[in-house]
């Protein structure tokens, strides 16, 4: 789901049901089979499993797994894995890409949310 643009960059989250770190690595060789995703810039990710266990990987954006993993702590998300993706524009955005993952993952949590309660 592509979610926002800011100055030619390009950020895309993704998510699913994660219980263990196999299953995390399935989701992300799953998601870049997509020649979009496997082009990307960034794919960085974060899961809190049910033992508060965070597994997390900012592919090279300094700081962005923990980004998610924060959201996903402040949410009680359990054993959910988020994606947000990132293709660089050019312009590097300075704290701004922070606020960018975290709203992803936030936009992200309440999709899944209204998919689950209908």
């Amino acid at each position: 789901m592509r979610v926002i643009s800011d100055r030619g960059s390009k950020y895309a989250v993704s998510g699913g049901v994660c219980v263990d770190k196999d299953a995390a690595k399935a989701f992300l060789r799953e998601l870049k089979r997509g020649k979009k995703f496997a082009k990307a810039t960034h794919n960085s990710w974060a899961v809190v499993f049910a033992d508060a266990t965070i597994l997390k990987s900012d592919d090279g954006e300094s700081g962005a797994g923990m980004a998610i993993a924060r959201v996903l702590e402040g949410a009680h998300a359990r054993d959910l894995i988020v994606v947000v993706t990132r293709w660089y524009g050019g312009v590097h955005l300075g704290g701004d890409r922070f606020r960018h993952v975290s709203n992803a993952t936030q936009m992200f949590l309440r999709h899944w949310a209204k998919s689950r309660a209908s």
